[in-house]
């Protein structure tokens, strides 16, 4: 189970479809988006911490995080020409004071760039006598107003155009258009353009049956996607927008801004001082309720609040919303971004305070035994003398199926940090697989004569031990029952189930048998555990930790809306960890089990014997009389 966390910000009241300036969201109408997130891996230790240790490395690690991407995020500062070299920087001030007298024009246009001011139907909205810095007016009596209007479609706009809103705060008594010759001052004139629809990839799975090639896919999607290709970008359009004017009066230093503040802070090149912060506030508009712009609409609502905002809430928004520079993982990967982002404003909006608090809590934990688990499990094969007791074909086994999923994943292009997540995964079952076996390069017979061929080979604590007997007779019950499902599971993906290609067929068959029946590949090593009638060579620490993660896993699954599949999966993996547990308490102890250290309780127990025996020896050999004594 994926485990997210975030802070949330506070919440005020939400009314048929609107977005609030306090962080409200509300439902509007749905369309056809939704992700999943997936923690990433924690990286190793050495040395086992205590929880204070630990708590010290998860918090050093988030600072190294936050260092590192501040310095590529700061860029080099624009030095002002006006300024002389070495000259201190003044602070600036804002140009609209506290309690300024202001009004609002709102015009909306095709056009980025904006001069028809004297268009009266192009002025969307027109308030006047707002108070800057005022959170007591309005319709609520929290400073905030708001204007819902339905709008015309234009043609151009049903054939993927665009639609932009322009924002002009004026002092009361001036008016935004430059032509206007004692009616406009600069000074006095703060402006915000944004694109009000929202451009979004729509991609077309050409999937088919592959036994009669017929698809139940909709003849009109077919037609799109063979004229507009497998990729095809819409123009999409949310009704409700929140125009958020900053109240603050922070004296700002230009070039000293921290990111990404720095992105809204705009400066006057002539007086040095700043606009009013104006912010389109977006956050709660979540992907699912944007729907697609075309011919079948006649017009688009359009529902705007004006709200004060705080500064630290805008520092909050702006840092939620804020795109890394390393922009060499593409936009799809924004998209995706986005897209997971939508689980957590879900959660937040709709979660139930005192349970989201549990949930923060529980995911805090549970990291915290993914790392314990993770570090456990390195240093238990990292240390692992002798392979007496573990099933080999299990590790390697895991490495095919590890390997499955990454080529799954990949070919149905998943979250970006999914595919690090699982890479690195394979990358752990490949090292494990130098602990289990000896692995060397054959120079001499090489491949093609050009590579190396690699050799494996058994280690002698595993040949030469019981374990090895156990273990293929394990593997050899188990393929009894595998086989059969396997073949049965083929046939069915192939008649029922519709595929992109004989490729994608294999790895999503693949990927849904190990999904339905991987937990099978557990039980060999209960087998081995009953034939040695031992569980001294189990990783019980680091089985434990992941035991405490299935159980987490678990709440979350029977308390947040979940596929059925992922319930019946947790609850698979706790009957086969009960499994453990109980063999635990029927094996308890056995003294001639040789550890990972290659001592046994014997060994010890003769040492321990051999200790006072010599010390007898010797007080017998003191207690001679003096004439024996002289002659020894």
């Amino acid at each position: 189970m994926a485990a997210q966390e975030t802070q949330a910000t506070q919440q005020s009241s939400v009314s048929n479809g609107e977005v609030s300036s306090n962080g409200a969201a509300a439902s509007g109408q749905v369309a056809q988006t939704g992700a999943t997130a997936e923690d990433p891996q924690q990286q190793q230790q050495q040395q086992q911490p205590n929880a204070w240790q630990v708590i010290k490395g998860v918090l050093f690690r988030i600072f190294i995080i936050w260092a590192i991407s501040s310095w590529f995020r700061r860029g080099p500062s624009t030095p002002d020409p006006n300024t002389p070299a070495g000259a201190p920087r003044v602070p600036s001030r804002n140009l609209f004071p506290k309690d300024t007298l202001m009004d609002l024009y709102i015009y909306l246009s095709e056009d980025e760039v904006f001069t028809d001011f004297n268009n009266t139907e192009a002025l969307f909205w027109y308030q006047q006598d707002l108070v800057y810095g005022d959170w007591t007016t309005g319709d609520s009596g929290d400073g905030c107003y708001e204007h819902y209007q339905e709008l015309d479609l234009s043609e151009n706009l049903k054939q993927n155009g665009s639609i932009y809103i322009h924002i002009y705060f004026t002092k009361s008594g001036f008016h935004p258009d430059p032509k206007r010759k004692g009616q406009y001052r600069r000074l006095s004139t703060v402006h915000a353009t944004r694109m009000l629809n929202k451009y979004k990839r729509r991609k077309f799975l050409k999937t088919k049956n592959l036994l009669t090639g017929e698809t139940e896919a909709d003849p009109e999607m077919i037609k799109r996607a063979e004229s507009h290709g497998p990729v095809e970008i819409i123009s999409h359009w949310h009704p409700n927008l929140t125009i958020n004017m900053v109240d603050d009066h922070t004296a700002w230093v230009k070039g000293s801004v921290p990111p990404p503040l720095d992105q809204h802070v705009k400066f006057d090149a002539v007086s040095g001082d700043y606009y009013p912060i104006v912010y389109f506030n977006d956050y709660w508009n979540l992907q699912k309720d944007y729907y697609p712009i075309n011919e079948t609409l006649e017009n688009l609502p359009l529902r705007l609040t004006y709200c004060p905002l705080s500064l630290w809430r805008w520092q909050l928004y702006a840092a939620q919303n804020a795109r890394s520079p390393w922009n060499f993982l593409g936009e799809d990967t924004y998209e995706q971004s986005d897209e997971d982002q939508d689980s957590v404003k879900v959660a937040l909006l709709e979660t139930n305070p005192y349970l989201l608090g549990l949930t923060i809590v529980v995911s805090i934990v549970h990291s915290i035994f993914e790392f314990l688990a993770f570090k456990n499990d390195i240093q238990f094969w990292n240390s692992r003398q002798s392979l007496e007791g573990l099933s080999v074909r299990s590790i390697i086994f895991g490495v095919f199926q590890s390997l499955v999923v990454l080529l799954y994943i990949l070919d149905n292009e998943t979250n970006f940090v999914v595919q690090v997540s699982v890479f690195i995964g394979l990358l752990i079952d490949f090292w494990k697989i130098t602990k289990v076996m000896d692995v060397r390069l054959d120079r001499e017979n090489r491949i093609a004569g050009i590579f190396p061929r690699l050799i494996f080979k058994d280690k002698s604590t595993y040949v030469d031990s019981s374990t090895k007997i156990y273990d293929d007779m394990a593997f050899k019950y188990l393929s009894w029952l595998l086989y059969p499902l396997f073949g049965c599971y083929a046939v069915y993906s192939l008649l029922y189930v519709e595929h992109k290609g004989w490729y994608s067929w294999v790895l999503s068959m693949l990927y849904g048998f190990l999904l339905t029946f991987g937990f099978i590949t557990m039980t060999p090593q209960l087998f081995i555990n009953y034939k040695m009638k031992s569980v001294a060579h189990l990783p019980w620490r680091m089985l434990t930790y992941k035991a405490l993660n299935t159980f987490i896993d678990d709440l979350f699954a029977f308390v947040i809306k979940m596929p059925m599949m992922y319930r019946i999966g947790c609850l698979r993996d706790d009957v086969v960890f009960f499994i453990y547990l109980y063999q635990r308490w029927i094996y308890r102890v056995d003294p001639n089990r040789v550890n990972e250290f290659g001592t046994s309780g014997v060994d010890q127990s003769r040492d321990s014997s051999a200790q006072p025996a010599a010390a007898d020896t010797t007080a017998a050999i003191t207690d001679k009389p003096e004439g024996e004594k002289k002659n020894d």
